[in-house]
């Protein structure tokens, strides 16, 4: 149930040329996907199933249907109205969801939500706004893991992670280890130094996939290439004691705006996006994980199209025409009359 989560960190921890200091200098390289299936030039992407929740909550429960714009077709938005990811692949433990019209109510009952569920603040609901207004909601998710590993891993040394040549702190197990760390992890395949994989078991019902590759895709190519492989492989999937294993620490925060769905006519309905927006705390080291994702889509009315000039007409009925008198609700008229010459008519008047 948890594994379309997991799976980002497959793709995070081990794509090359990551490291804690390039995250907190250069954060532009590092990319927050809104699905899976997303396709990105970014060398460091994260992908987390948060704001595919607040989006499946605007298809369900504002728009009614996919959600699709008017004029040019949005990859983007086509990717998420396939709901690849629900509240039904997670715990109710592990996520809160709420929308409605706009208003400083509806964000006091976010706030208490997630203080009495999580004992969460948030860190996009500030930056929202909620004044009331025609066609405005908003829908909000927080998606909140902390976990803890079986056994605390022993801290390593410091070394470079890929090319980059400041040095990071590492986690895992080497050859001075206590065995009983061996247990808790497990060996999905091993094809080469450069192509293998690993699961880490928690003291919940959450596991941590690990995948080293180079292979540049989708998540969800990673993803399902890494069970084809496993499925494959015929070698011992025990971590034995020569085993040795090496994870680096990582720790980053990262906030990103889904400035192509905004601002765009939904066909079906008189609004727009006005914010769509994601963020992800993330923080592993040799003892767990912590994970806190928030989403928040909110919407305004459709901007009005550009009053067309409208040119004076003169009805001048100064020629030939007719005319009618007749009831409400009736059929019929009960008197009609053409005229083609009105001075004529008029000399007919009573006296």
């Amino acid at each position: 149930m948890k594994k379309k989560i997991t799976a980002l960190l497959a793709g995070l921890f081990l794509l090359g040329g990551l490291s804690v200091s390039a995250l907190d200098k250069h954060a532009e390289t590092l990319a927050l996907l809104p699905t899976m299936n997303t396709e990105s030039t970014a060398q460091n992407r994260i992908w987390v199933g948060t704001f595919q929740l607040v989006w499946n909550d605007l298809m369900d429960g504002i728009v009614k249907g996919p959600v699709k714009f008017k004029g040019k077709k949005s990859i983007a938005a086509e990717q998420l109205n396939k709901q690849d990811f629900t509240k039904e692949m997670l715990s109710e433990n592990s996520y809160y969801t709420k929308y409605g019209e706009t208003s400083p109510e509806l964000k006091k009952a976010i706030e208490e939500g997630i203080k009495e569920k999580f004992n969460e603040t948030s860190d996009v609901l500030d930056s929202a706004d909620w004044t009331p207004g025609a066609e405005k909601y908003t829908l909000y998710a927080m998606l909140k893991k902390d976990f803890k590993f079986l056994t605390a891993f022993d801290k390593l040394k410091q070394e470079k992670f890929g090319k980059n040549k400041e040095k990071v702190q590492y986690f895992g197990i080497d050859k001075n280890s206590d065995k009983i760390l061996d247990k808790t992890v497990h060996v999905m395949f091993y094809n080469s130094s450069k192509d293998f994989a690993v699961v880490i078991y928690t003291q919940t019902d959450d596991v941590l996939y690990l995948y080293r590759t180079n292979d540049d895709k989708t998540f969800d190519k990673l993803y399902s290439d890494m069970f084809m492989k496993r499925a494959k492989y015929d070698g011992t999937t025990d971590f034995t004691e020569k085993d040795l294993l090496k994870v680096p620490n990582i720790a980053l925060y990262k906030e990103q705006s889904f400035d192509e769905l905004c601002n765009r006519p939904i066909k079906g309905t008189n609004m727009q996006l006005d914010k769509a927006l994601e963020t992800v705390d993330f923080k592993m080291d040799n003892e767990g994980v912590k994970l806190k994702s928030e989403a928040i889509i909110a919407t305004k009315m459709s901007a009005l199209l550009p009053a067309k000039k409208v040119k004076p007409r003169k009805f001048y009925f100064d020629n030939t025409f007719v005319m009618f008198l007749q009831e409400q609700g009736k059929d019929k008229p009960y008197f009609a009359m053409r005229v083609t010459d009105v001075a004529a008519i008029n000399k007919t008047e009573r006296k």
